[in-house]
């Protein structure tokens, strides 16, 4: 019981040190998951509302397919982006693998379906309620989308900010793709899984505290927008 008070005095003492190790990691995880999830709602944001907005073949069978991705094991992600990346893959020129960008493009892949499906079901709602208006106002589909978006603004924060949670939770995808090299592609949760297994306990729970703090200030936000979406909605 002493250890485990005596990691804690030592995780609190590396927090408020400022501890080298510990900011590199915790930028690190900052920059990938913020990258990912600004690129994932630049495409997920106009695709989501295009589905909402549009009628055309096929189009139930994608939506089916964004809301499955939705649910996308990591591990088959950051597998099947390690065949890509890998030596024998046909992606080895870009010599993506072990780098913070393979970790980009891997959160990506699990982010965006939950943007797209997320920003979708938004668009659906405003669009029943505002549909008659914009066609009334001949309003052309990216005209219609563009307004859409603009009108969901607060649920849309509230998407962005789901799949922000989803980013920083994320260890099996990135520590395949990313390898869990020292300084250079060693985030937050692959640091927390290598210090527990190698019996660090005060870096391991320095991360988890500082990896809480980011999920609840994530959580409060999302509260915090919920009430506006949901008013939104019944506009």
């Amino acid at each position: 019981m002493q250890d485990f008070f005596d990691a804690f005095q030592q995780a609190f003492a590396l927090i408020a040190s400022g501890d080298p190790e510990l900011i590199g990691i915790v930028l690190l995880s900052l920059r990938v998951s913020l990258t990912a999830l600004i690129l994932a709602c630049i495409i997920g944001f106009p695709i989501g509302a295009l589905l909402a907005v549009s009628n055309f073949p096929g189009r139930r069978a994608i939506i089916l397919f964004f809301n499955a991705a939705m649910g996308l094991p990591p591990v088959v992600v950051g597998l099947t982006l390690y065949l890509l990346f890998s030596q024998a893959g046909p992606l080895a020129v870009l010599e993506l693998l072990y780098t913070p960008t393979a970790m980009i493009i891997a959160q990506i892949v699990l982010i965006t379906p939950i943007i797209i499906s997320l920003t979708r079901g938004t668009i659906a709602g405003l669009l029943a309620e505002h549909g008659e208006t914009l066609r009334a106002m001949r309003a052309t589909r990216p005209q219609m989308v563009m307004t859409l978006l603009r009108e969901a603004h607060p649920a849309l924060l509230t998407t962005a900010v789901v799949g922000l949670g989803r980013a920083f939770a994320e260890v099996g995808a990135v520590m395949i793709v990313g390898g869990n090299i020292n300084h250079v592609t060693r985030v937050m949760t692959t640091s927390i899984a290598l210090e527990t297994s190698r019996g660090e306990l005060a870096m391991a729970l320095a991360l988890g505290i500082i990896l809480l703090i980011i999920a609840l200030f994530t959580n409060a936000a999302v509260y915090a927008l919920a009430p506006r979406s949901r008013e939104l909605a019944h506009v």
